[in-house]
């Protein structure tokens, strides 16, 4: 199957790469809304110091993967 060339003899990105990027872009997008979610919903309950660094984090590597993987699924379908 030839590979599509733009249209200054530039050629696309991989179908991997673009879901790689979306992957990337959904992560960084989800591990802000932890960051503010996690921080939030930490303080709600009354954690400080070590237990509240653990829980923020925790929410932020939920909230990164969870957005990151359906980017990623929005990718694939896209491309």
């Amino acid at each position: 199957m030839p590979v599509a060339v733009g249209p200054y003899g530039q050629q696309q990105p991989a179908r991997i790469d673009r879901i790689k990027m979306g992957f990337m872009m959904g992560f960084a997008v989800g591990m802000a809304a932890g960051a503010m979610f996690g921080t939030f919903s930490c303080l709600r309950v009354g954690m400080r110091g070590r237990e509240l660094m653990g829980g923020v984090g925790k929410t932020m590597m939920q909230s990164g993967g969870t957005f990151g993987t359906f980017m990623s699924i929005g990718m694939g379908i896209r491309c």
